[in-house]
């Protein structure tokens, strides 16, 4: 039988991610991947919803959050959306989480919407079972929480 010399170059490209970062992050975009597909079905009732910022995101790192304000408070019928991003840590470390929409509550800093993770408790006692379904479930159960439900707002509309 002929032998046949093969060759094969390997081209690694720097505008994007390494192939090493890409199989170390692997488990955890099987993760994000698993959130990904739960995410596009819808949560629950509609009152919250998330999926990828731009379906280009191989590392799936940015988020886009919506959550419809709880009935009965003064976020009823209001739309907030929520940027999201998933670190290299992500699960084993929580997502950081900003308000795009104006709204005035204790764990979001006024200036420029990030949510303090040491002033929400979905945030500071993180464990990798967490998600971010959990994180807009929890947060719109803080809208509605006696302290928060009646807290004057920014007119709506408005954002950071």
């Amino acid at each position: 039988m002929p032998s046949v010399a093969v060759s094969c170059d390997l081209q690694l490209r720097l505008d994007g991610p390494s192939l090493l970062q890409l199989i170390l992050h692997g488990k955890e975009n099987f993760r994000l991947l698993e959130e990904l597909e739960k995410g596009e079905k819808g949560i629950g009732d509609g009152s919250c919803s998330y999926g990828l910022e731009d379906g280009d995101d191989i590392m799936m790192s940015n988020w886009n959050g919506t959550i419809i304000g709880p009935g009965h408070t003064v976020h009823e019928n209001r739309i907030y959306s929520l940027k999201i991003t998933c670190g290299e840590s992500y699960p084993d470390a929580p997502p950081e989480v900003q308000f795009l929409s104006r709204v005035n509550l204790p764990f979001v800093n006024q200036l420029n919407g990030t949510v303090d993770p040491n002033k929400l408790p979905v945030l500071s006692s993180w464990s990798r079972n967490s998600s971010i379904e959990h994180v807009l479930v929890e947060i719109r159960k803080e809208m509605a929480s006696f302290n928060n439900r009646k807290l004057p707002q920014p007119p709506e509309g408005s954002t950071f």
